[in-house]
């Protein structure tokens, strides 16, 4: 094992975050309204009394941007755990279908299916991870029957309490970093340069979400609302879930 240096995953942060950044800005720029529309549940919209037409553009962006957040941010989390494995057991991406990680120690092959949180994943969904960690030992076997290989579901935040699953191990927040790194506190001390330039680049994309509010809100005043700004939430329904639209 190679001892990590921090500077290095300073360096990786401050060069890659501004990607998680950009493609944050750049799908606000492109988003539109029917996008967000489609995707909403307006039944939802309507038991919560939204009546104001900002209101309800406001809530459907926000979500939207929300969860699209969470997927970008993920990439960059599983990036950065590739490269700490990396600097510190040569670990490298993998090849095998459904595994994200692959590196060695103590003569133990490790396959590491990385996830943002804890909670990711129905029974459906961890089934089929299984499946690949099953898939994929029979192909890093090929070559040596003998070899060990060990499953891993590393989680980037959270706590799991219970690591040991059926047949796999789900090492969660400040274990799964220990894990990749052996550094403790490197859960904690990869806060820090997460934080670099935030501020201006949040101010940026405050700018570019004020004003694709307003256009936003503008067209959904245009097409599904009354004259005197009621929504007609019929023409929103059928929009959302009729079968001839």
């Amino acid at each position: 094992m190679a001892a990590l240096k921090l500077s290095k995953v300073t360096a990786f942060v401050d060069e890659h975050i501004v990607d998680f950044h950009a493609a944050r800005l750049a799908s606000l720029k492109r988003l539109a309204l029917t996008t967000v529309l489609k995707r909403k549940n307006p039944y939802l919209f309507k038991a919560k009394y939204v009546i104001a037409a900002p209101d309800l553009v406001r809530t459907v962006l926000d979500a939207h941007l929300s969860s699209q957040e969470e997927t970008l941010f993920g990439s960059f989390l599983e990036e950065l755990a590739i490269f700490v494995c990396d600097q510190t057991y040569g670990g490298k991406k993998a090849v095998a279908e459904g595994i994200d990680l692959v590196f060695q120690r103590d003569d133990i092959t490790f396959l590491v299916v990385i996830k943002s949180g804890p909670n990711w994943g129905n029974s459906s969904q961890i089934s089929k991870m299984k499946a690949d960690f099953a898939k994929a030992v029979r192909i890093y076997k090929t070559n040596n029957r003998r070899a060990v290989v060990e499953y891993i579901n590393g989680c980037c935040y959270g706590i799991d309490s219970q690591p040991d699953k059926d047949g796999y191990q789900k090492l969660c927040g400040q274990r799964f970093w220990s894990f990749l790194s052996g550094n403790p506190d490197l859960y904690l001390d990869i806060i820090e340069p997460l934080g670099h330039k935030a501020k201006e680049r949040n101010d940026e994309f405050a700018q570019e979400y004020a004003k694709l509010q307003t256009r936003l809100t503008l067209e959904f005043a245009r097409d599904f609302c009354e004259t005197d700004g009621a929504i007609n939430w019929n023409k929103l329904v059928q929009f959302n879930s009729g079968a001839n639209r």
